[in-house]
């Protein structure tokens, strides 16, 4: 037997470690074995006397859509199925972090393509600290590389293309209409322009971070269901993740926030931005930096509990009137201004009615949630040139929880003055109307659910952009759906959504609308 719990393999090690032996670790995905993996493992194993193998569970795998090709108990059949490993276990945790302080080994093995200890998403420097930390040494293999991900998408049908087996009949319908009016080369070079834009983003600059833990029992004192804490991540949210993924696209991203004077984060928040985005700060007396803490379940994937470091009320007049000031000595540098409203006492009614005088694009995303509800809606704007929504925003928006999306949508004409509005409707895709009241929709593209956090935050980035290069009404809402549907399989900002993800899902969804 090979496969073990992860825990009770950290057990199979001890006698190994009392006998002096090497203990050799590797970890990954592992999705698509191939000759490099084995090369790889081969390498590994000749460094010491046990190899180990852990891999990152399906839930943690943020490949893109359709990924991981084989769920984690195929994978780890296979390599146990190698004679050149010892032991196999699926990860509870998103990286080796702390696996690494479980397991314990003497050498820890990546491939020579993360030799120089840098990869974008700051993984192997987590992992390379805690190697140092359990006194192990880390080590590089230099064998034949692929990659997995580049031989699915080169030699294998992506998700898209087996579309008729993917989705309903009524998305591969819209999907062979859509094809017929619109080519990849003319979304490509639609984005492609986004480049150019000078976009200034203004809201709520809010830290994410996310807590796992597993349930142990009930308290006998209290009605009270203890947990053990596992591991934890942060991540940039609010405005800042949304600078991030417009930094995909855009080459000129000047960003507008606020931080707390006390506690500000700001090393954290300018190490985990992109190069493209250039942030102003004011900072908030007597406040934190907003951290928005999530608690989950690690087994059942759910969050079941949320704490708010928070100070939600409006900004003073002092700083209000330095927002406003610094906000008119740039506007006319910039195409587009695209507001975060989160309603965590940034944008102010005398910011909106700033923004509203300027002839540059404004576009909206007004969010409710949990600190606001029913306080922050987009009524408080009158004139804007986009605005994004959920469809429970909306309805609170207009104060009507039973008539039919469609007048939700018109009813918002009455109140708000906009070119275009984009309503979300979670599984059944999104709705898109002018000021005219004309009326698009179109279907969700999403089959892999991991967390919806910052779903809407993703979609409202590329719609606005793409509003403001004058892409059409219906391109915009196709190209806004498949962005939204690659974030819900990301776990909440742990990492933007990149253009090329994006253009490789649309060449799926117009193959799977032109063949037969």
């Amino acid at each position: 037997m090979k496969i073990y719990p992860l825990d009770e393999l950290a057990r199979q090690l001890e006698p190994l470690r009392a006998a002096g032996k090497t203990i050799v670790h590797c970890h990954g995905c592992f999705d698509l074995m191939h000759p490099g993996h084995i090369k790889h493992f081969q390498a590994a194993r000749q460094l010491g006397d046990c190899l180990i193998i852990t891999l990152t569970p399906d839930c943690y795998v943020d490949k893109g859509e359709g990924r991981p090709v084989f769920n984690q108990t195929i994978r780890a059949e296979t390599l146990s199925a190698l004679e050149c490993v010892d032991y196999v276990a699926i990860n509870k945790w998103p990286t080796a972090v702390e696996t690494l302080r479980l397991l314990r080994p003497n050498i820890y093995v990546k491939g020579q393509e993360f030799e120089n200890l840098v990869d974008k998403t700051g993984k192997l420097q987590a992992e390379y600290e805690v190697v140092k930390e359990i006194g192990a040494q880390m080590s590089f293999t230099h064998e034949i590389v692929f990659s997995s991900t580049q031989l699915i998408n080169n030699h294998f049908k992506p998700a898209g293309k087996n579309c008729r087996d993917t989705y309903p009949e009524h998305i591969v319908t819209f999907l062979k209409q859509f094809s017929e009016q619109y080519h990849l080369i003319d979304i490509v070079r639609s984005i492609d322009s986004i480049k150019q834009q000078r976009v200034l983003l203004i809201g709520d600059c809010i830290i994410d971070e996310y807590y796992l833990c597993e349930t142990m029992g009930k308290s006998p004192k209290a009605q009270l269901l203890v947990n053990r804490y596992l591991s934890h991540e942060v991540f940039n949210g609010g405005v800042m993740a949304i600078a991030n993924h417009l930094a995909g696209i855009c080459d000129n991203i000047h960003v507008i926030t606020t931080l707390g004077a006390e506690d500000s984060k700001e090393e954290f928040i300018l190490n985990n931005l992109k190069p493209a985005v250039r942030p102003k700060f004011f900072y908030r007396k007597a406040s934190p930096t907003i951290v928005k803490r999530r608690y989950i379940n690690n087994n059942q994937r759910q969050k079941v509990f949320e704490i708010n470091y928070i100070d939600d009320s409006y900004i003073d007049s002092s700083l209000n009137a330095q927002i406003i000031e610094y906000i008119k000595s740039i506007v006319h540098d910039y195409d587009l201004i695209m507001v975060a409203d989160f309603g965590h006492g940034l944008i102010t009614s005398e910011i909106i009615a700033a923004l509203e005088k300027f002839t540059t694009n404004v576009a909206v995303n007004v969010q409710t949630n949990g600190a606001n509800a029913g306080y922050n809606l987009i009524t408080k704007y009158k004139r804007v040139n986009f605005i994004c929504l959920d469809e429970h925003e909306a309805r609170l928006a207009v104060q009507d929880k039973f008539s039919s999306i469609d007048d939700i949508a018109r009813a918002l004409i009455k109140e708000v003055s906009f070119d275009h509005l984009v309503i979300t409707l979670g599984g059944n895709g999104l709705l898109c109307i002018n000021g005219d009241g004309e009326i698009i929709k179109v279907p969700a593209f999403a089959t892999k659910i991991v967390d919806v956090v910052g779903a809407g935050d993703a979609l409202f980035t590329y719609a606005a952009s793409c509003l403001a290069v004058e892409m059409p009404a219906l391109a915009v809402s196709f190209v806004g759906n498949i962005v939204g549907a690659l974030a819900v399989a990301i776990v909440g900002n742990k990492r933007p959504v990149e253009k090329n993800d994006v253009l490789e899902f649309i060449n799926d969804l117009l193959h799977c609308g032109t063949s037969e």
